[in-house]
């Protein structure tokens, strides 16, 4: 494996696991398109990806550190009782949403590996992915709530969304604001609560994947060379991230479309390029 094309890969990687653009699409969609040596259909390729994706979660954990720390205290009944009420509720959220997931994924799981490799599918879903976030954008309410004011049923129709980023092309973090849209929350309130969720879901990845890729019998420099693009990934995310939460604060009508007008064109593009050459 390449260390310039895997710190590219990160890099890109980082920056799209949370714009609402699809990591694993552009994962799988640019190695086909600029021939990179990666082999998406090798043993150690998804291991290599959730590698990626802890370095995602680790920024996470950082840029919101002050939610899992409050989170924390609050579960643990170290704080006031209005706190430690608010953190369990919130703690209930975030494992209702993650559970959808979490079962779709496991009962999926060899389907979904197939098309890891397959970027003409991959293209077509990040052209959907698209297509999703330009309808969400016309036919949304402009609702004001407060991730305070979120349900348990808000958390649940939010965690069934998260599943369709398991088909390469759908972003993740799309799905997951667009959900929360269209449950009247607004953008900066759904970005971050989507990015709350994304941290369980990406460390759960990353538990049952990377004993996998140490038995793998992947050569040593392998495991060295992902875990610098992690690395690069981590610092990526963590100023998407900021990018992303002062964007969203500040625009609030028709956030999504740059990142729809992009899918369409991008994954539309790919895919004729894909087919036709």
């Amino acid at each position: 494996m390449d260390l310039i094309e895997a710190i590219l890969v990160a890099v890109i990687q980082g920056a799209t696991e949370l714009f609402p653009v699809s990591s694993l699409g552009h994962a799988v969609v640019l190695p086909a398109l600029l021939n990179f040596s990666l082999d998406e259909k090798s043993a150690e390729f998804l291991p290599f990806l959730v590698l990626l994706h802890a370095g995602t979660a680790a920024a996470l954990l950082l840029y919101f550190w002050h939610d899992w720390w409050l989170l924390l205290i609050g579960a643990l009944g170290i704080s006031s009782p209005h706190q430690r009420r608010e953190s369990r509720r919130v703690i209930l959220l975030i494992v209702v949403a993650t559970i959808p997931a979490v079962v779709v994924g496991f009962l999926l799981e060899k389907y979904l590996r197939g098309l890891f490799g397959a970027p003409v599918i991959a293209a077509a879903f990040l052209a959907v992915n698209g297509l999703m976030l330009a309808v969400c954008e016309r036919i949304r309410t402009m609702g004001h709530r407060p991730l305070s004011a979120l349900t348990v049923m808000d958390a649940l129709v939010i965690g069934c969304c998260q599943c369709a980023a398991l088909i390469p092309g759908i972003s993740r973090s799309g799905a997951t604001i667009v959900a929360g849209l269209l449950r009247g929350v607004d953008h900066e309130g759904a970005a971050h609560f989507s990015f709350l969720i994304a941290t369980p879901i990406i460390l759960g990845a990353t538990a049952l994947e990377v004993p996998k890729l140490l038995k793998a019998g992947v050569p040593p420099g392998v495991l060295t060379t992902a875990s610098i693009a992690a690395v690069v990934a981590a610092v990526t995310a963590l100023l998407t991230t900021w990018f992303l939460m002062r964007y969203f604060r500040r625009n609030d009508d028709m956030a999504l479309n740059p990142f729809a007008a992009y899918c369409v064109l991008g994954g539309l593009g790919s895919l004729a390029w894909l087919l036709l050459r």
